[in-house]
């Protein structure tokens, strides 16, 4: 929602979505007949994989494709691996493809269950990696870890998305529980919970501080919750957590304390699905499921040119087909009618100065985009604050030329990391 100045003396401010008055309980989407597990690792022709096509799988086992992978993927369901092929993820990165043939009986691992008495951030990350709401537990239990401060985040990180509100909203008591929970797993007691400022009246929240996250869209990031309520400014290219602050979503917390009520692994998620006409339905689904279930589901007909969006509007990604599956960190899926997608174009920038007046972290946006497109990432990052971007992307929003300077940025920063390790092999090889 844009609001805007009656008199016009100021800029019009991008507002930020508000749960809506009573929510009804989300539609349940079944586990399907077929899955899709993405690994963030590429398959190697040069490697024997652990994992091959006829293995029987069980609900919450740890899926290596490797021997000497660190990262696993927890199956989200029973039943028989089908294929494995190389894909690229929705961030342009090669990763793995794996298609499970689900079982009518849902087989449990119980592996979780004898250490889900005592709660230890080790075996969280062990067993627990990957829950819907995706809870940074790997983060909190790195062995070099700043992390002195704990914050729980019931914001949402984009317009058109109310999931974490929907969480702590509807489930309170599982927070309260949560909260403590927390504290047991990582003996970090200084924890906040950020909500915006029109759920401050909810009941109380023991043993911890509230931050009221006014509606103005730009407050909501996290870079900006720092600044404003904590006085934390982050150096350009370092991480909250560098600066020994972690966020976790509401709904990563809910998933951690159901997963230790259930002593196992949880995969249920929770998706705002927007129509094309803008109507969203929340559903209830399983990681995994395929998008094509979702929208038959909802009876929503995607045609062959509409755009399909994970995410909101504005730090969205577009997926080019219905198999792409629903990840830890789904929050909303949107589908765009293709004669009212918004235009891109290859026009060049006109100088407006709309994305540096935009721009909450005060990036010369206008400049850092001509380097950007002629593909200097490292003269992008020394002279034009490059990693200084929190990628809120209204800059995108703003441009008058309708050049993607948002996917410019996220391509950037992407390339430049490729560019660090490759001179770190090279320095390792020497």
């Amino acid at each position: 929602m844009i609001k805007r100045s009656f008199i016009g003396l100021t800029e019009p401010k991008l507002m930020s979505d508000l749960l809506e008055s009573g929510p009804t309980e989300p539609e349940a989407v079944p586990i399907p007949p077929r899955m899709i597990l993405l690994l963030n690792e590429p398959l190697d022709s040069t490697k024997e994989s652990r994992i091959k096509k006829g293995d029987m799988v069980k609900k919450g086992d740890r899926l290596f494709l490797y021997s000497e992978s660190a990262d696993c993927i927890i199956s989200p369901a029973s039943g028989t691996i089908t294929t494995l092929s190389p894909v690229m993820n929705n961030s342009g990165c090669a990763c793995t493809s794996l298609t499970l043939e689900t079982t009518t009986g849902q087989d449990e691992n119980k592996d979780f269950a004898e250490y889900s008495n005592v709660p230890d951030i080790e075996s969280a990350a062990n067993f627990l990696n990957g829950l819907p709401g995706n809870p940074p537990i790997s983060q909190l239990a790195a062995p070099n870890s700043k992390i002195e401060k704990i914050i729980i985040n019931a914001v949402d990180g984009d317009l058109l998305t109310t999931t974490q509100q929907f969480v702590l909203s509807r489930y309170r008591d599982e927070i309260t529980q949560g909260i403590d929970l927390l504290k047991r797993l990582t003996g970090i007691s200084d924890i906040s919970l950020a909500l915006p400022a029109n759920m401050a009246k909810l009941a109380a929240f023991g043993g911890v501080n509230l931050i009221k996250i006014a509606q103005d869209y730009t407050d909501s990031l996290p870079e900006m919750i720092l600044q404003n309520h904590l006085g934390i400014s982050l150096v350009p290219g370092k991480s909250c957590a560098e600066a020994g602050v972690c966020f976790i979503s509401a709904e990563g917390l809910f998933s951690l304390v159901h997963a230790y009520a259930a002593k196992a692994p949880v995969f249920k998620k929770f998706v705002g699905v927007i129509d094309k006409s803008g109507k969203m339905t929340r559903v209830s689904v399983t990681i995994g499921t395929p998008i094509q279930e979702i929208v038959t589901q909802l009876g929503i007909n995607v045609e062959e040119k509409d755009r399909v969006i994970l995410g909101g509007p504005l730090k969205g990604v577009s997926v080019y087909t219905l198999d792409y599956p629903v990840q830890a960190d789904t929050d909303n899926i949107m589908i765009q009618a293709f004669n009212e997608i918004p235009a891109i174009s290859d026009y060049p920038c006109i100088n407006c100065g709309n994305c540096v007046r935009i721009c909450p972290a005060n990036v010369p946006v206008n400049l850092l985009v001509r380097y950007l497109e002629a593909n200097q990432y490292q003269e992008a990052a020394d002279g034009f604050d490059l990693l200084s971007c929190i990628e809120c992307g209204l800059c995108s929003y703003v441009c008058r030329a309708s050049i993607p300077i948002f996917q410019y940025i996220r391509l950037g920063k992407q390339e430049l990391m490729k560019l660090e390790a490759e001179l770190e092999t090279e320095d390792d090889d020497a």
